[in-house]
């Protein structure tokens, strides 16, 4: 009887010790060679991205706007996350932390691999079973106040959304496992799929009677695919909240995936519409909103960069509320509601 449980503990103390590396440890047809790999990653800590690729208002830089080029560069995420695919099937998931990860193993053959920061908060990940299915998007939020941007055709269509957190992603396609006795390094740079406009409202008249703004970014992206960065056609408009109000008016920071359907080799100028919505409450407890076309601007800038909006008077004795109740604490119903997985 003893014997018995002396091999019963054996077998048990086997298993587990086969079982000590299960992820990023592959079986392929049969028994190979496993490769010993070590990741290590870098982050591109770009904001804003021109049509060719460059970051156009680092040259252009504006004092007046009160901030640095630099301070509106994200920082590094806390940390990041693979997943490893064979056959556009996911076989593994792993946390790394920010900088990399510690040795794994892969047996020889083909993979594809999916990386992204695992610090996210309102981010929301689909289909990431399959490599060429894995996507981002972000929570849809509604505001009782915000009634639709006139100016634009789909103003008033568009699903309603809250700003992306940060997002930093890579994909490698087909990469080759080698046979190898010694370990190697896959030096992997993570770039943003979520970019920052700086939007300006300069008001020419008025502005010492502003006590809160908000507004509303129409036309853009709904999400972003991870496995090439293409961003979806899906369009919708993404809610914010102003930070700065001053003599000049109203300025704040809003993230964003960036345009529809972008990049796309058969992007042309005129097929899409954007706008921007700047909701006001004043000192006097009226309420207002402002509607502007800023497709010229935006075209320009597919993925960050700066929207100023000049020549805005404001009449305090205009309200807009249209039974509203609203104040400064809790402007207007604000649902914040979870897009199916």
């Amino acid at each position: 009887m003893k014997q018995l449980k002396f091999i019963l503990i054996a077998l048990c103390l086997m298993m587990m010790t086969a079982c000590e590396h299960k992820d990023f440890c592959y079986d392929h047809g049969g028994h190979q060679e496993r490769i010993e790999y070590e990741i290590n990653l870098n982050y591109d800590h770009s904001w804003e991205y021109g049509i060719d690729g460059n970051n156009y208002w680092i040259n252009h830089w504006q004092p007046v706007w009160g901030l640095d080029y630099d301070a509106i560069r994200p920082e590094e995420p806390e940390g990041a996350r693979v997943h490893i695919y064979y056959n556009d099937e996911m076989e593994s998931e792993r946390n790394l932390r920010k900088k990399g990860s510690s040795v794994f193993f892969l047996n020889e053959g083909y993979y594809d691999m999916l990386f992204y920061n695992n610090d996210t908060e309102y981010i929301l990940f689909e289909g990431t079973t399959r490599f060429t299915t894995a996507y981002a998007t972000t929570r849809s939020l509604v505001r009782s106040t915000y009634r639709g941007n006139s100016k634009i055709t789909r103003g008033t269509k568009e699903t309603t959304m809250t700003p992306p957190d940060m997002l930093y992603g890579a994909y490698i396609d087909s990469f080759e496992v080698k046979k190898s006795v010694e370990t190697q390094t896959l030096d992997v740079t993570l770039h943003p799929l979520v970019y920052t406009y700086l939007i300006r409202f300069e008001v020419s008249k008025g502005a010492e009677h502003i006590r809160q703004a908000k507004g509303a970014f129409a036309g853009m992206a709904k999400g972003v695919n991870l496995y090439d960065g293409r961003t979806s056609n899906e369009v919708a408009t993404v809610l914010f909240d102003c930070e700065t109000i001053g003599d000049f008016g109203v300025q704040t920071l809003v993230k964003s995936f960036g345009i529809p359907d972008y990049p796309n080799p058969h992007y042309t100028r005129g097929d899409r519409q954007y706008g921007v919505s700047l909701e006001m409450l004043l000192k006097n407890g009226n309420f207002q909103q402002h509607d502007f076309d800023v497709t010229e601007q935006v075209e320009n800038q597919p993925t960050g960069g700066v929207i100023v909006i000049k020549g805005i008077e404001i009449d305090e004795t205009r309200d807009e509320s249209k039974g509203f109740i609203i104040g400064v604490d809790g402007w207007g119903d604000v649902v914040d509601v979870p897009l199916p997985l």
